[in-house]
């Protein structure tokens, strides 16, 4: 699934490529057929990220909600565009480039009204300006696991199973840690290493938790495999132990037992 950092990626993308044109939206599939008619022939102002959300505002109070999920994918070509190939939900065809997307999980037209609800109903989104002493709060009174509270989408935005696993990994704490049990600097470390590393991640348009001096390469030359310390892994870089596999927030979590003890 998309983490905040890939929406804001395609946020900034979209915005850039397709903002300003009066866009052909149809649904290819049908699925989306009456919510591309409430919307097609109108003017794209601007496209916006709020943790795993894409809001694409068109004029006249209209707005395209989208919610990726785990299956969701956006493809780009020029204009005018190929055939339909696949189960194209959406087809945005904009002066030089057309959009698909396949595969969302939600995937409306709402108002300015109901978007604004649902961005209040997120936590502090680290990539649109956040508050780090919110975030703290939110996690402080919690007697729930920290790597569960990291994907609690009210109490932070933007974080998914791939950010909790490589940040925790990262600055040496235990998932099971209770948000009560945390000290403000055992939180400082927390917040510093997943804003440094989710802002690499929109850079890249891809999560990196390794430094390049680590992989030996440019970070832009990293494999897919290549780009995590313990996601995915069986042995922990630093120690050599093996990597564990808990389930925390109905989720899988890898953490090394030994160097975040």
């Amino acid at each position: 699934m998309p983490e905040g950092h890939k929406t804001h990626y395609l946020a900034h993308q979209h915005d850039q490529t397709f903002a300003g044109q009066s866009l052909d939206v149809t649904s290819p599939q049908g699925r989306f057929a009456d919510g591309a008619r409430k919307v097609n022939g109108r003017v794209l102002e601007s496209v916006r990220a709020a943790g795993k959300h894409l809001f694409y505002e068109f004029e006249g109070n209209r707005v395209v909600h989208v919610h990726l999920g785990r299956y969701g994918s956006f493809a780009e070509q020029a204009s005018p565009p190929e055939e339909p190939r696949g189960q194209v939900r959406v087809r945005m065809v904009g002066k030089e480039r057309t959009l698909d997307l396949r595969g969302p999980t939600q995937c409306r037209v709402i108002d300015m009204e109901t978007q604004a609800s649902i961005e209040e109903s997120l936590g502090p989104d680290p990539l649109a300006r956040g508050k780090k002493a919110d975030v703290w709060n939110n996690f402080r009174s919690r007697s729930k696991p920290i790597g569960g509270l990291l994907l609690d989408q009210s109490l932070i935005a933007g974080v998914g199973n791939i950010f909790r696993a490589e940040v925790l990994f990262e600055i040496g704490m235990n998932p099971h840690l209770h948000g009560d049990a945390m000290s403000q600097a055992d939180f400082d470390r927390l917040w510093k290493s997943l804003s440094k590393m989710m802002k690499l991640g929109l850079k890249h348009g891809r999560i990196i938790s390794v430094t390049a001096k680590e992989a030996g390469k440019p970070l832009k030359e990293l494999a897919n495999h290549e780009r995590f310390r313990v996601y995915g892994k069986d042995e922990c870089p630093r120690c050599g132990g093996p990597i564990a596999i808990d389930s925390v927030a109905s989720r899988k979590m890898h953490w090394c037992p030994s160097c975040q003890a």
